[in-house]
């Protein structure tokens, strides 16, 4: 009898995670030459899914590490539990794709970092260094080393094109407690009480007719009331509390 994998290993995708695949290996198995100086993860990678995306592999149905050589006849590839276990406390650094998506974040409560001038290390450093889930549809990004080894993950996909579906996969990838209207849409920092007399010469004429109850950015000094546009931000962050109740969050269809 030959050596294990000696005539190459299968990998079977869950049907989860297909979408990420080139079209020609949707069917979700995959034979790859024996390669016995590879890694179960390099292999998984290469062939376009990031770890970030999935869960325990199983090496001939046993729980096998990503950093184990590949050696053996099948390897199963399973997605990422949902909800996925995250760093604690739960934050998150989106790319500068992203960002309608990282106001929406901030809406709900959540601990966001965005800019729309970081690159692709300086978001993968950061990561890193704050422990931070880093939010991005870029694939290859999603790869490196820093984002997919460590347990809990530090990088997500984000499926979903606009902003409703995309809310709907992160919340239902991590089940985040929410905290409504209490960061700053523009830079997330914490929203504190403000009295009227102390904003009279940063708001407009109207508003200072027409609203008394402000609040104020601690961070950079932005300040907030609940005008005409408060009605839709309120009708978002009742849709999102609706699914986390409803234990029904997901992106809908994954993206091609």
């Amino acid at each position: 009898m030959g050596e294990p994998g000696a005539a190459g290993l299968e990998i079977v995708f869950d049907p989860e995670l297909r979408f990420h695949l080139p079209p020609p290996r949707r069917r979700g198995s995959v034979t790859v030459p024996a390669d016995p100086s590879a890694t179960l993860g390099h292999l998984v990678q290469s062939i376009g899914v990031p770890l970030t995306e999935v869960g325990v592999l199983l090496l001939d149905g046993a729980p096998a590490a990503a950093s184990r050589r590949a050696v053996g006849r099948r390897l199963a590839v399973p997605a990422a539990p949902r909800p996925q276990p995250a760093p604690q406390p739960l934050r998150f650094v989106l790319d500068v794709h992203l960002g309608s998506l990282a106001r929406r974040l901030r809406l709900l409560g959540l601990d966001v970092a965005y800019r729309t001038d970081a690159g692709d290390d300086e978001l993968a450093e950061l990561a890193l260094a704050e422990s931070r889930v880093l939010l991005t549809r870029d694939r290859e990004l999603l790869k490196r080393r820093v984002l997919g080894e460590p347990v809990p993950r530090l990088g997500a996909f984000v499926r979903g094109t606009e902003v409703e579906a995309q809310t709907a996969d992160v919340l239902g990838r991590f089940a985040p407690v929410l905290a409504p209207f209490t960061r700053c849409l523009a830079c997330g920092g914490p929203l504190v009480p403000a009295a009227k007399a102390a904003l009279l010469d940063v708001l407009p004429a109207g508003t200072r007719r027409s609203y008394d109850d402000f609040v104020r950015c601690a961070r950079c000094g932005r300040p907030f009331w609940r005008g005409a546009h408060s009605r839709g931000l309120a009708a978002a962050v009742e849709r999102a509390t609706a699914l986390l109740a409803g234990g029904g969050a997901d992106g809908g269809d994954p993206p091609g």
